[in-house]
């Protein structure tokens, strides 16, 4: 046999390369699964109208684990309890846990409606209606930024949340339903929702967290589930932007994974600190908001932000950036045009929260 002839140095250079190119790479380690059941909240797909039944069947579609249905509307005024278990079943063979939320239950607050009642009337049907579904809490909200600007500021708001929740306190124990109050478009500081816990009686009360929501308290949304892990019964999640701005800081929502939020950090926090507890992605992006807090009235809002909170704000702002808005088409288009991008909007979170942040009970 004859050897076969040295390559030329370039041609060995460029047979190398080629060989490596060649190579399939490596696959990525899939990451560490940490145990957290991953949901959606109704919300997120809001544009597509979809009853209780078809929600579930989304959520089974997607590989989730459970659906929060954090209003009314998609149960089609069939709220009785015969209905409520036809629900609960479906959900069951699906392999789809159930939770269940609604509206204000602050009667002073501007966003409050007398649709279902009073305000215990409106709590007492949300307990009843999360037992027959087999849910373990019942998301409320108390209202939204305004009512840090009404008589008494969000003191007042939060003395008449209290009241009402403590009228409800037997019917809830004796459901077996705990009442999860949202940290909502800006009514709640994180650390005011934690004192509204401890005053109402968190034998029965706690979190709904909403990260997005946090954002436009001035607040890290990491720095916010540090202040309320402990009473953190339901979530309602999104990423988001911030970035300086003319007047301040402006957010803007996002996809899980497209924002500054140091979502590893959250989620190691999360995982230690809130077991059992379902992350629920709330997608609601395309739109900003500026935080004018650079003009001094911007303050009288929050006249007790704690200083080390907000630079911890400001910190996550330097990590952000400017992004564009969501702009559908005019016409019959835009309907088709944001269901289409909630929907997309939805599947990306559910599977970066899969692929890269290791949620979900369900391989």
């Amino acid at each position: 046999m004859h050897p076969l002839p040295p390559l030329p140095r370039r041609t060995f250079g460029l047979s190398l390369l080629a060989a490596i190119a060649a190579t399939p790479a490596p696959a990525a380690a899939a990451p560490r699964r940490r145990g957290i059941p991953l949901g959606f909240d109704n919300f997120a797909v809001r544009a597509m109208g979809w009853n209780a039944r078809q929600l579930v069947d989304h959520a089974a579609e997607l590989g989730c684990d459970a659906v929060f249905i954090t209003d009314f509307g998609p149960f089609e005024g069939r709220t009785d309890s015969a209905a409520l278990a036809e629900t609960a079943r479906h959900a069951a063979d699906r392999g789809v846990r159930l939770e269940l939320g609604s509206w204000s239950i602050c009667p002073s607050s501007a966003t409050f409606r007398a649709d279902w009642g009073s305000a215990e009337e409106h709590l007492a049907l949300g307990i009843r209606m999360a037992r027959d579904l087999g849910a373990k809490a019942f998301r409320v909200i108390l209202g939204n930024h305004q009512d840090r600007l009404g008589a008494g500021g969000i003191e007042a708001r939060i003395a008449d949340t209290v009241k009402v929740l403590r009228a409800c306190r037997g019917r809830a124990l004796d459901a077996g339903v705990k009442v999860a109050v949202e940290n909502h478009a800006g009514d709640l500081h994180s650390r005011e929702l934690a004192a509204l816990v401890a005053e109402a009686g968190p034998d029965f009360v706690g979190v709904n967290f909403d990260s997005g929501n946090a954002l436009w308290t001035l607040e890290d949304p990491l720095a916010a589930l540090e202040t309320l892990a402990p009473h953190v019964l339901t979530t309602s999640l999104r990423d988001g932007q911030v970035w300086p701005s003319e007047r301040g800081y402006t957010v803007q929502w996002t996809a899980m994974g497209e924002g500054c939020v140091d979502l590893p950090a959250f989620f190691d926090h999360f995982e230690r600190h809130c077991p059992g507890v379902v992350v629920n992605v709330e997608t609601i992006s395309g739109f900003a908001r500026e935080l004018p807090c650079l003009d001094a009235a911007f303050w009288d809002a929050f006249p007790a932000m704690p200083a080390a909170d907000f630079a911890r704000y400001v910190a996550l702002a330097r990590r952000g950036r400017p992004i564009d808005p969501f702009q559908p088409p005019d016409g019959e288009a835009r309907k088709a045009a944001e269901q289409a991008y909630q929907l997309d909007d939805l599947a990306r979170s559910i599977r970066h929260c899969r692929e890269v942040l290791g949620l979900g009970l369900r391989v």
